[in-house]
C-alpha cells in the first residue's frame, strides 16, 4: 500500500453499467480553441460519446452540469476514439471513432450561447468508411512522411491492415502469420507500424513495403495465391518478449531517436528503433494500462503504469520514482492540460470512473494507539507455564476430553437398516451371472433440538458397495422437527468389500451470538450392512489352502441360530458346518466342533476369511449379551499368517511398480507423438512439397502404442483398487488375529488400525507401504522401544516409493515379535518410556544393519511361520473338517 493518495481534483461516474477499454479515453483540444487546453473525449461499449471540460471550483469537486459539452448515442459500441488533422484540405483537429463495422470522422463546434445556458457544443459527420472486416483496433499519423494531414490504419480481428487517406480508401494488407490481433501503434520516424503478434514477438513492418505487396482485396484463394504472388510483405525486425503485450507506444527523445515502448503482462520493454532492448523492467503486479512521456532530465523518459492493486506507478527508466494509490483500477491513463493546470493525470477505469488526479504529497497516516506497558515477572510466567503443561499432560492422558453433549443435543443423527432385501433390486445394472444381486434399505433419521442452518447428509461405503444416493441436504427452520431419508446398497463389483459397515456424517451450523453465520459442527452415526448383502448360501468345501481356528471360553452354539439366513438344509447333522458363496465366486466354509470351544474358518483366498470370521465373532458377542453371560472371550492360540499376507502385499506393490511403469512409457509416447506431429505440420507448411518419408505411418503406429498404453494404464488401476480392497481385507484380518492372540484392549486395536490403514485411497504419490512402514517404525521407536537411544533415531521426513517390501515385511514380524515378548501400545508420553522392566524376556532393538534384521528374522522363524502349517501343528481331533458334509 502506498503512503500517498492520488490527490481527487474532478471525478465522474459515467452511465450506468457501461463498460470501457483502454481505446475509450483521449485527451486533445478537439474543438479547436487554441488556447491549449485539453477536453475529456471519452467513448463507451453502449455506443455513448462524451466530451468534458472540467471546472472545479474548489479540489475534489465532483462533476457539474456544465462541465460535460457534448453527450450523444452513437448506437454502435465505440472501440476507440483518436484527435488528428483526418479531413483533406485542413489542419484543423477531427475526432476519429472506430466502431466495430464503421470508421466515423467528427467535427466537433462550439456555438457562444447567448443567455445563462452557456456555450452549445455539437458534432458534424464528415465522412464515414463501412469495413468489410470487424476492426480490433486503430492508429493514426503521417504516413510515407506526409506533411499536414493524418492517415488512418485500422486491423481488424483476422490482421489485416486497412489504411485510410482521408475520405478514401487506399489498400489493406494482411500481416503474415497472424492469428489474433495485437496492440498497433506507429513510428514516425521510421515510417513503420508495430505490433505484438500471437506469436508473443514484437513486429516492424515498413510502410513502403505494405504499400508495395501484396493487395489484400485482390488476392485469390488459391494455394499458390496463399504463398504469396507479387511483392511479398516481409517484417522489418522481430523481437520475442515471450509475453503477450497490452499495449504498445512511441516516444521520441528528438528527431534523431526515439523509443518503442512495449507493455506486457509481467514486464514493461523499451526498444530501441531497430528492436534492440534498450532496458526492461519486471513488475512486481499484475499491470492494467500504461503511459511513456518525456522527463525533465535528459535522456530518460517516465511511465506511468497503472495496476490492479488500485496503484499508479511513475518509473523513470527502471527506476521507480513514486508510487500512488487510486480509488479504482485504470484501463486507460492520459495526461494534459486541464483549466490551466499541466500535468494532470486522467485515469478511467473498466466500469465508468472517470479521475482527474495529481501527485499530492499529504499523506494520510494511521497512529497506533500506545500499548499499555507492563513489567515482566518471570516467577509468575514460570508457574503460569507449569500450570499449562501439566494440563496439556492431563488432557492427553484423559479420555473423552471434549464435551459432546452439547453437540449430540442439538442434532441427533440414527440408522436403521431393513433386516431384509429390498422385495426389487436397486441393482438392476449390475450383472453377475446368473445370481440376481440384492440390494438393501437404509433410513436414516435426523432429530433438531434447535432451529439449524443448512444440514448436509453424506453417506459412505466401502467400495465396491455403491449407494443409490449419497448426498442430502435439510433445512430445520424449526426446533424440534424430526426428518427421515432412505436410500438403497449393493454390491457393484465383482470382489468383497473391506468392510460392511457404513458411516453417516451430518454437517451444519449451529446458531450463536458471537458468530452470525454459525458454528460448523459435525455428528455421524454408523451402521452395519448385512452378510447377505455380498454373499450367498453355498455348499461347504471339503479342502481349503488357508484356515483359521477360534478359540472361545463357552459351549459352541447351533451355526443355524448364528445364522439363519444362510442354512441350505435343516438336518441336524449340518448344524455344526456352513457354506458361504461370495458373489464374485469364492467359497468360505464355516466348522463348529461338537465337542470342543472352537470354531473354524477355511477359503482358498486369504482376504476372504476376514468378513466372516468377523460376522462370526459379532454375532457370538451378540448372542451371549441375550443371553445375558457377559464373560464370553475369543482367543487365537495358532501361528500369525504373515507369509500370506506378505504375498497379497506383494502383488499389491507389483501393481504398484507396474502402473509407474506404464506411466512413464505412456509419457514417452506421448512425446514422440507430439514431435511427429511437429514433423508433419512441418513438411504441410513447406512451400516445396517434400515426401512424408512414412512419417504418417509412424504417427499411426504411435497413436495405437499411445491407446494400448492408456488401456492398460486404466486396466492395472483397476487390478490396483481391487489389490488395495482386498489388502485391506487381509490388514484387518491380521488386526484382529493379533487383538486376539495378546488380548489386546480397544484402544490399542485402535493405535494398530492408525498404523496398518493409514490412507483410505492409494495412489502413486502416497501409497500403503511407504506409510505403514513410517508407521510401524515409529511404533517400534517410541513405545516399543528398549532403550532410550532408539528414541532418539529421526525417522525420515519424506515418504518415497520403497524399491521392494523386504524392510516393510521385516518391520511387521519385528512388531508382532516385540508384541509377543510382553511389548504394549500407548501413544502417551509417559508410556513411550523405555520398556526393559516391563517386558518379559526382554525386547529386541530395531536392526541398524542386515546382520541384526536377519539374526531376529532367524529368532522370530519359529513363532511365525507360514499358516498353512496350521492344520499340522493346532489339530482338532474333536471335529473332522469333514464332519457333517460327508461321514
Amino acid at each position: 500500500m502506498s503512503l500517498f493518495k492520488a490527490r481527487d481534483w474532478w471525478s465522474t461516474v459515467l452511465g450506468e453499467k457501461e463498460e470501457f477499454d483502454q481505446g475509450c479515453l483521449c485527451l486533445a483540444d478537439v474543438d479547436n480553441t487554441g488556447n491549449g487546453q485539453d477536453k475529456i473525449i471519452v467513448g463507451s461499449f453502449m455506443g455513448y460519446l462524451r466530451i468534458f471540460n472540467p471546472h472545479p471550483v474548489k479540489t475534489g469537486d465532483g462533476a457539474q452540469a456544465e462541465d460535460m459539452l457534448l453527450e450523444v448515442h452513437l448506437r454502435d459500441p465505440i472501440l476507440q476514439v483518436e484527435v488528428g488533422k483526418f479531413v483533406s484540405g485542413t489542419e484543423m483537429l477531427h475526432l476519429a471513432v472506430l466502431h466495430s463495422r464503421k470508421l466515423c470522422v467528427y467535427s466537433v463546434s462550439g456555438t457562444l450561447g447567448n443567455v445563462e445556458h452557456g456555450n452549445q457544443y455539437q458534432i458534424k459527420l464528415m465522412y464515414e468508411h463501412n469495413l468489410q472486416r470487424t476492426a480490433c483496433n486503430m492508429t493514426y499519423g503521417s504516413f510515407g512522411g506526409v506533411k499536414g494531414r493524418d492517415l488512418i490504419c485500422i486491423q481488424s480481428m483476422d490482421g489485416m491492415l486497412m489504411v485510410f487517406e482521408q475520405e478514401s480508401y487506399a489498400f489493406g494488407r494482411f500481416l503474415p502469420g497472424s492469428l489474433l490481433p495485437g496492440p498497433l501503434a506507429y513510428s514516425s520516424r521510421t515510417d513503420s507500424f508495430i505490433t505484438v503478434s500471437s506469436c508473443r514477438q514484437v513486429e516492424s513492418y515498413k510502410y513502403q513495403v505494405l504499400a508495395f505487396a501484396t493487395d489484400a482485396d485482390k488476392r485469390q484463394e488459391t494455394e499458390q495465391q496463399k504463398l504469396g504472388s507479387g511483392k511479398r510483405l516481409v517484417v522489418d525486425w522481430t523481437l520475442n518478449i515471450g509475453e503477450q503485450a497490452l499495449d504498445i507506444c512511441i516516444v521520441s527523445f528528438n528527431q534523431s531517436a526515439s523509443s518503442v515502448f512495449v507493455l506486457g503482462e509481467r514486464n514493461f520493454f523499451c526498444l530501441k528503433d531497430n528492436g534492440q532492448i534498450r532496458f526492461m523492467k519486471k513488475l512486481d503486479c499484475s499491470p492494467s494500462c500504461f503511459l511513456p512521456y518525456c522527463s525533465v532530465s535528459e535522456g530518460t523518459i517516465n511511465t506511468l503504469i497503472g495496476n490492479h492493486n488500485h496503484m499508479l506507478h511513475i518509473y523513470q527508466d527502471v527506476t521507480l520514482k513514486w508510487a500512488t494509490q487510486l480509488p479504482h483500477i485504470p484501463v486507460a491513463v492520459r495526461v494534459g492540460c486541464l483549466h490551466d493546470l499541466k500535468g494532470v493525470i486522467v485515469t478511467l477505469s473498466d466500469d465508468g470512473h472517470l479521475q482527474c488526479s495529481y501527485l499530492g504529497t499529504d499523506p494520510s497516516l494511521f497512529q497506533a494507539p500506545k500499548v499499555e506497558s507492563r513489567e515482566l515477572h518471570y516467577d509468575e510466567l514460570d508457574r503460569e507455564l507449569k500450570e499449562l503443561q501439566k494440563i496439556i499432560k492431563d488432557v492427553n492422558k484423559s479420555q473423552g476430553i471434549w464435551p459432546m453433549t452439547e453437540r449430540e443435543d442439538d442434532l441427533k443423527v440414527s440408522a436403521m437398516v431393513s433386516p431384509n432385501v429390498d422385495s426389487v433390486s436397486q441393482a438392476a445394472d449390475v450383472d453377475m451371472g446368473t445370481d440376481l444381486v440384492p440390494s438393501v434399505t437404509v433410513k436414516v433419521t435426523l432429530q433438531n433440538r434447535l432451529a439449524l442452518r443448512k444440514a448436509k447428509l453424506s453417506v459412505y461405503v466401502q467400495p465396491p458397495l455403491v449407494l443409490t444416493c449419497d448426498q442430502f441436504t435439510f433445512e430445520f427452520m424449526a426446533p424440534e422437527m424430526s426428518k427421515t431419508v432412505a436410500f438403497s446398497v449393493y454390491l457393484k463389483g465383482s470382489y468383497a468389500p473391506s468392510e460392511l459397515e457404513g458411516n453417516a456424517v451430518v454437517s451444519y451450523s449451529r446458531p450463536s451470538e458471537q458468530n452470525p453465520d454459525g458454528i460448523p459442527r459435525v455428528i455421524q452415526c454408523k451402521f452395519r450392512l448385512p452378510l447377505k448383502l455380498i454373499c450367498l448360501p453355498g455348499q461347504p468345501s471339503k479342502t481349503a489352502s488357508h484356515k483359521l481356528t477360534i478359540d472361545t471360553n463357552k459351549s459352541p452354539v447351533s451355526l443355524l441360530s448364528l445364522f439363519p439366513g444362510f442354512a441350505s438344509q435343516s438336518d441336524d447333522d449340518q448344524v455344526n458346518v456352513m457354506g458361504f458363496r461370495f458373489f464374485g465366486g469364492s467359497r468360505v466354509t464355516l466348522l463348529a466342533s461338537k465337542t470342543s470351544q472352537r470354531y473354524r474358518i477355511q477359503s482358498e483366498q486369504f482376504e476372504d476369511l476376514w468378513l466372516v470370521t468377523n460376522e462370526l465373532i459379532i454375532r457370538l458377542q451378540e448372542y451371549f449379551e441375550k443371553q445375558g453371560i457377559k464373560d464370553f472371550a475369543c482367543s487365537f492360540s495358532g501361528c500369525m499368517p504373515l507369509q500370506e499376507y506378505f504375498e497379497l502385499i506383494d502383488h499389491h506393490f507389483e501393481l504398484r511398480i507396474n502402473g509407474e511403469k506404464l506411466e512413464e512409457l505412456l509419457s514417452e509416447r506421448a512425446v514422440q507423438f507430439r514431435a511427429i506431429q511437429r514433423r508433419l505440420l512441418t513438411r504441410f507448411k513447406d512451400k516445396t512439397p517434400a515426401p512424408l518419408q512414412h512419417l504418417d505411418t509412424l504417427l499411426d503406429g504411435t497413436y495405437k502404442q499411445v491407446i494400448a498404453l492408456a488401456d492398460a494404464v486404466e486396466e492395472n488401476q483397476d487390478s490396483l483398487f481391487q489389490s488395495f480392497t482386498k489388502l485391506k481385507s487381509a490388514t484387518h484380518l491380521v488386526i484382529l488375529l493379533i487383538g486376539l492372540w495378546q488380548k489386546l484392549s480397544t484402544d490399542q486395536i485402535a493405535i494398530l488400525e492408525a498404523a496398518f490403514l493409514p490412507v483410505q485411497q492409494d495412489t502413486q504419490e502416497l501409497g500403503w507401504e511407504e506409510t505403514v512402514d513410517a508407521a510401524i517404525s515409529h511404533l517400534l521407536k517410541t513405545c516399543l522401544s528398549k532403550s532410550s537411544k532408539e528414541q532418539a533415531l529421526n525417522l525420515s521426513s519424506q515418504l518415497n516409493l520403497p524399491k521392494d517390501t523386504s524392510r516393510l515385511k521385516k518391520h511387521i514380524t519385528l512388531l508382532c515379535d516385540r508384541l509377543a515378548k510382553g511389548g504394549r501400545l500407548c501413544l502417551s508420553t509417559d508410556a513411550a518410556a523405555p520398556q526393559t522392566m516391563v517386558m518379559p524376556g526382554g525386547c529386541t532393538t530395531i536392526p541398524e544393519s542386515d546382520l541384526e534384521e536377519r539374526s531376529i528374522e532367524q529368532d522370530s522363524t519359529e513363532l511365525f511361520t507360514s499358516h498353512k502349517h496350521l492344520i499340522v501343528e493346532t489339530p482338532m481331533p474333536e471335529v473332522s473338517p469333514l464332519q457333517g458334509v460327508s461321514e
